[in-house]
C-alpha cells in the first residue's frame, strides 16, 4: 500500500476501531510489538491520551486482545 492508500484505510476503521491504553513508559514496546505482528494498517497509536498513558488502535478485536494480553497489567489501567 503506498502512503495515502494506508492513511485512506485508517480513516475508515478508525471510528470503529479497539482501543487499548498502555502506560507511557512503554509505548516503545507497544509500537515495537505492532510493527512485529501487524501490517501499518492494521494499527494506530495516539499519544498522550491521558496522563502517562497513550492509546493503540486496532482495526480487529482480535488484535487489540492479543495486544493487551501482551502488555497484562499495563495496559487498560485502572485509574
Amino acid at each position: 500500500m503506498t502512503p495515502q492508500e494506508v492513511h485512506d484505510h485508517k480513516m475508515r476503521w478508525r471510528q470503529d476501531a479497539w482501543p487499548v491504553r498502555l502506560h507511557s513508559d512503554l509505548d516503545w514496546k507497544g509500537k515495537d510489538w505492532c510493527r512485529k505482528h501487524l501490517e501499518r494498517w492494521q494499527w494506530s497509536m495516539t499519544s498522550w491520551t491521558d496522563v502517562y498513558e497513550h492509546t493503540f488502535l486496532f482495526e480487529y478485536q482480535a488484535d487489540a486482545n492479543a495486544f493487551k494480553d501482551q502488555f497484562g497489567q499495563y495496559a487498560n489501567q485502572t485509574k
